[in-house]
């Protein structure tokens, strides 16, 4: 029987995504928002221990992962989280279940090999699903989530106050399944200098202006958010057609990953910059996600076709 309830902001869970390039502060800025939030904490620790290094910063308990990062481990792991009555589960990194020993793309390879005669295109039906239920236990879990994830590192070469140059890393691309991001409820992005945080998502209305450091007060503004206090109200964002029609054509057009990994970059800036709204990033994020799919079935067929 179909049930109808009043809209009640107390009823949802937290799901945050921390992502950043190494040494970028993302299990520290991961606790720090756990502390806020309050309740019992535990770190499903990818990262061999990591999160260990931060016990003075929060009482939190810890649920070692260790290799092969299958799905299926890290769903097993937030099976117990949840069995046990935490109140927020960090997940300490999602990268490992894609790129990991283990994880995705290295079972996609054997998948291959082991079913499809090499194919990997057709090793895709086996390991979608399985990405699919870790990303659906993250979504549907009681429990406030806050993943972490690791960024390409890209480095870039600056002036520093005294003239000189210097070096800085900054974070790139989420190193998991594209699309992720469109499933949290805030992505921070965190910049290397300093530990601060940028936001590319926000449905909350609480992280506008300029980057900020991660602190448990974070944490207390996001809790506040979830219990029902009141957010500043964002300008809302209209669609720039211009834009839409733009990033569809060059979608359509792309023949390469490297050119699709482009322009899903460019959607983000776009809907951070509130040019498009988003309904119509995560429309494009699907027209890409379609595109990268026809762009592997070609590349698959291209040898066929020269031999």
């Amino acid at each position: 029987m179909v049930q109808i309830r009043k809209a009640r902001r107390s009823a949802t869970k937290l799901r945050l995504l921390v992502s950043g390039p190494s040494g970028s502060g993302k299990t520290w800025g991961a606790i720090q928002i756990a502390r806020g939030l309050g309740g019992r904490c535990v770190v499903i620790d990818t990262e061999e221990g990591s999160s260990d290094l931060y016990d003075h910063l929060h009482d939190f308990d810890v649920i070692d992962v260790r290799q092969p990062f299958t799905p299926e481990a890290y769903i097993e792991a937030i099976d117990a989280a949840e069995k046990a009555g935490y109140d927020v589960i960090i997940i300490d990194s999602a990268t490992h279940c894609w790129s990991g020993p283990g994880g995705c793309l290295d079972l996609l390879e054997d998948i291959a090999k082991a079913q499809f005669r090499g194919n990997t295109w057709s090793a895709w039906s086996v390991i979608t699903p399985r990405w699919r239920r870790f990303v659906d236990r993250i979504i549907h879990s009681p429990m406030h989530m806050i993943c972490t994830g690791r960024s390409k590192t890209e480095t870039t070469q600056s002036e520093g106050p005294n003239g000189k140059k210097r070096v800085e890393k900054l974070g790139m691309k989420l190193e998991a399944r594209d699309g992720l991001e469109y499933e949290f409820t805030v992505c921070l992005d965190l910049i290397h200098n300093g530990h601060y945080a940028t936001v590319s998502k926000d449905r909350t209305g609480l992280f506008s202006g300029d980057p900020k450091p991660i602190t448990p007060e974070t944490g207390k503004r996001i809790a506040e958010w979830l219990a029902g206090g009141h957010a500043v109200e964002p300008p809302q964002p209209t669609d720039d057609p211009e834009v839409v029609e733009k990033a569809t054509a060059a979608i359509a057009d792309a023949t390469t990953l490297a050119r699709l990994d482009t322009i899903t970059a460019g959607i983000a800036e776009r809907l951070t910059q509130g040019r498009i709204t988003q309904p119509t990033a995560e429309r494009l994020g699907r027209l890409a996600s379609e595109r990268r799919t026809t762009i592997a079935i070609e590349a698959e067929k291209t040898p066929a076709t020269v031999a």
